[in-house]
């Protein structure tokens, strides 16, 4: 066999330097990129064979086609004209980290199937709750501690599964159809997946209305009286997800209210905050989660803004055993000494495949390469570009701000002639498409209270000042344009 072994480690060095300067001059020039990509569903049928090739080719016409066919494809999440959706950050330190954990290619399911692997991940996992001033019970030296799961998504199906299964122990297996999760209309919809997935009844997941009179957080009174309503009607209310920094605004639920509230009532309380928790390591955002003592789990994206290369998604919980209960097997082909005498942590029976990757190295490399410290500032800066966009459109008279800014996500609208509400839909959608047409920035969209939203969310590793100033240049002139003809 010529050309490239499968494992060969001089020609994993030469061509892996390639790969580096390859995505090294990426980064370098990926402002010459549409930020959101330009294509036409199906354009890569027609610039691809319709068969893989049977004899080797050159790594060299794998970058051409890569230059020429992939990347006009692709959304350039890193780009620093990002400003859409929230952030996906990559870092030097998150790179590296993935670059290792992809060449010691290990799959961790279990304490004994690499041992470092496991204790990392408690370890790193522990030093982040302390970062946060989480409750000890959520540390690994207790009864609870962290783990790496994939996404939120997946952090808000297991505590789920946890959830109610602890219930129905209590409760009997038929009580399945009286169960009801709880949640505020800006929750985001992984929870109704969740449900889906886990048998919840879709007329037993209440969706509870929000508006600007709490800045879209949910309010404790319309959560209690959904409760006593399910309770008269004999029910079983057993589950609430609330959010610190939601998808759409980045509200913020009062936690400890609501948490009381689910104690009374021997609910599990779930904390998503998967944006805005980054935001909370720094002193003077961490009051966004008072009341997380009160919460059974806790879940935060360490790869929406924290320098940390997808996937690594943080769960921390009270009771590890509900979850274990919930998810364990433990067929003859896994057994070990190690997990029989209950001496370790196999992180399979946390998560809902076996297979698990080595992420918390990344995660390990990010928080010793660049410090806490770091960290901090490079968060403050993001919310400070934030504010300096916010600023910008409270100066023009024909754009508002919508609800407040509370991290770095500004969202606003561009107001319609004569108060025409019915026109106001079409102008900021019309305004959202020509700008993300433009290629030059990449903004997106929410509906508040009926209306339109545009929102801006500053958090790409490379965004400055310049790219913000830029952003709200364009803005200005595509409502200019708009606005002109009426």
């Amino acid at each position: 066999m010529s050309g490239l072994k499968p494992m060969d480690a001089e020609q994993l060095r030469e061509n892996a330097h390639k790969m580096v300067d390859f995505i090294a001059d990426y980064y370098k020039t990926i402002e010459d990129f549409p930020v959101l990509s330009q294509v036409q569903p199906g354009y890569l049928r027609d610039l691809l064979p319709d068969s893989a090739p049977t004899h080797p080719e050159s790594l060299q016409q794998v970058f051409d086609d890569i230059q020429a066919k992939i990347l006009p494809g692709v959304t350039h999440w890193q780009s620093p004209n990002f400003f859409g959706y929230y952030p996906s950050n990559s870092s030097v330190a998150g790179f590296l980290g993935e670059m290792l954990s992809a060449g010691l290619n290990i799959v961790g399911f279990s304490w004994i199937t690499s041992p470092a692997a496991t204790e990392l991940e408690m370890i790193v996992l522990d030093w982040f709750a302390k970062m946060l001033k989480l409750p000890e019970e959520f540390l690994s030296a207790g009864q609870g501690g962290g783990v790496i799961q994939g996404t939120a998504s997946e952090a808000v199906l297991v505590v789920l599964l946890a959830a109610r299964d602890r219930i129905l122990r209590a409760e009997g297996k038929k009580a399945l159809e009286k169960l009801v999760v709880y949640a505020s209309d800006q929750t985001h919809s992984a929870l109704q997946k969740a449900c889906q997935i886990g048998g919840i009844h879709p007329e037993n997941c209440r969706v509870l209305s929000t508006d600007s009179s709490t800045n879209y957080a949910l309010s404790p009174n319309v959560l209690n009286e959904a409760i006593s309503n399910d309770i008269a009607d004999g029910l079983v209310p057993f589950f609430l997800c609330a959010t610190v920094g939601t998808t759409s605004s980045t509200a913020v639920d009062p936690l400890l209210e609501l948490g009381k509230i689910t104690k009374s009532n021997g609910m599990w309380f779930h904390v998503d905050a998967a944006y805005a928790g980054s935001a909370c390591i720094c002193p003077e955002y961490r009051h966004h989660i008072d009341g997380v003592e009160e919460a059974d789990s806790f879940n935060m994206n360490a790869h929406k803004w924290f320098l940390t290369n997808f996937d690594c998604s943080l769960l921390w919980i009270k009771d590890r055993n509900a979850l274990v209960q919930a998810l364990s097997t433990n067929p003859e082909f896994l057994k070990n000494k190690a997990s029989q005498a209950n001496l370790v942590v196999d992180y399979k029976d946390w998560q809902i495949p076996l297979g698990r990757r080595f992420r918390s190295l990344k995660l390990w490399m990010v928080l010793r390469l660049y410090g806490l410290e770091n960290l901090q500032s490079y968060i403050r800066n993001h919310i400070d570009l934030a504010k300096c966009f916010e600023d910008l459109v409270a100066q023009d008279s024909r754009f508002e701000i919508v609800t407040p800014r509370i991290f770095s996500l500004v969202c606003f609208r561009l107001l319609p002639p004569h108060n025409d509400e019915t026109y106001a839909t079409k102008l900021n959608h019309d305004l959202l498409d020509t700008v993300n047409s433009t290629g030059k920035i990449f903004v997106s969209h929410t509906v508040l209270s009926g209306k339109y939203v545009l929102r801006f969310a500053v958090g790409a590793p490379l965004t400055e000042e310049r790219h913000v100033l830029a952003a709200w240049k364009i803005l200005q002139e595509e409502a200019f344009a708009l606005l002109a003809p009426l």
